[in-house]
């Protein structure tokens, strides 16, 4: 039985911790070996073998054959190694947060110039009624 964490009830957020670190460790060393040419040019000429290279879980493989960006950060994605394959697909880490948000990235650009979001309702998803 997994343990509830405090910071879990913090709304859109996945803690990059320790647990999420365990889980993560295949798909984050995939990531980061975008970094060398010789990784991309592997991944470029045979996704499918070059993740299954790393270990990945299928969920891991599939939230990058879909670059759900969010649903990387479920199965133990870090943000700053997931950018790799963002960089990897010419998008810059301001267009990744505006997909991961859901935002174009006009909008996404617009609220972060004007302060972000606000608060009231982001504290904590108790406050939606969710247990």
């Amino acid at each position: 039985m997994a343990i509830q964490k405090d910071y879990e009830d913090i709304p859109g957020t996945f803690v990059f911790d320790a647990d999420r670190a365990r889980v993560g460790y295949p798909l984050n060393q995939f990531c980061i070996s975008l970094g060398k040419q010789a990784g991309r040019d592997a991944f470029a000429a045979d996704p499918e073998a070059y993740m299954a290279s790393f270990g990945m879980t299928e969920e891991q493989k599939q939230a990058v054959r879909d670059r759900d960006w969010n649903a990387m950060f479920t199965v133990g994605g870090n943000v700053y190694y997931t950018a790799k394959l963002a960089a990897n697909d010419g998008l810059s880490f301001q267009q990744l947060a505006a997909l991961m948000t859901g935002m174009g990235h006009d909008a996404y650009r617009e609220m972060m110039l004007n302060g972000g979001r606000p608060i009231e309702g982001n504290r904590y998803k108790s406050e939606w009624g969710e247990e």
